[in-house]
């Protein structure tokens, strides 16, 4: 039931073996580091590991929130060991999301030399007419940094110009340092906390250890559980 795994790090190889003739010997080094990036390939090895397509979650399960005046901002981390928690559609909606703008977020990672980015859908949902916005100020805070977009892919038109009419939504996928979700950590945006996710941490637990039962007896998941 799992989508097609993507193969980033095949692209990335050959883009770094294409690219190490005419490159100098530093930069040949970068490249190289950077063969491994896969966005949504998990190990099945992986202590995070389950099979997609038997998780029961919603997306506003794993959704973080953040009320500013004219804005509401929603953010989910497009994390594959989170992803796979969620219902079948919600999974393969998100997946899929990442999918289809693959080629532009592997320029990214080559660009800034990340081996092992963070990938945040973020939303804005205006709630007055002429709402201003910008995804600058999104700040992904742990127990041991502050982590800032690095760039980002927009999702809708318009997104670039960071002004909301009311009830309209505009969204990207951001991109950022690496973040162990599976820690703590708190959402902020113009001095606006979400310290939601320790909470989510424990639903993510107990959804994963369902989902192996349920792999286990190869039993489907049962819509409204």
């Amino acid at each position: 039931m799992s989508p097609r795994p993507l193969t980033l790090g095949v692209l990335l190889s050959t883009l770094a073996a294409c690219a190490s003739a005419g490159s100098t010997p530093g930069s040949a080094v970068a490249a190289q580091s950077m063969s491994d990036t896969a966005f949504f390939t998990i190990d099945s090895t992986h202590a995070r590991y389950v099979p997609a397509g038997f998780g029961t979650l919603r997306q506003d399960d794993i959704a973080l929130k953040i009320g500013l005046p004219g804005v509401q901002v929603r953010v989910v981390p497009l994390d594959e060991t989170v992803l796979r928690l969620l219902a079948p559609d919600s999974y393969r909606a998100l997946h899929d999301l990442v999918e289809n703008r693959r080629d532009a977020l592997l320029a990214i990672a080559r660009r800034y030399t990340l081996r092992n980015p963070s990938l945040w859908y973020v939303s804005f949902y205006g709630v007055q007419q002429d709402a201003r916005f910008n995804p600058t100020e999104l700040v992904i805070a742990t127990s041991s940094r502050e982590h800032r977009p690095i760039d980002l892919v927009p999702l809708t038109p318009g997104f670039g110009e960071q002004r909301l009419q009311q009830r309209e939504t505009q969204s990207a996928i951001i991109v950022m340092e690496e973040i162990d979700t599976a820690q703590p950590f708190t959402v902020q945006m113009e001095g606006i906390r979400n310290r939601a996710w320790e909470t989510t941490l424990r639903i993510i637990e107990r959804e994963r250890a369902l989902v192996r039962s349920r792999a286990a007896g190869e039993r489907p998941p049962t819509p409204g559980s």
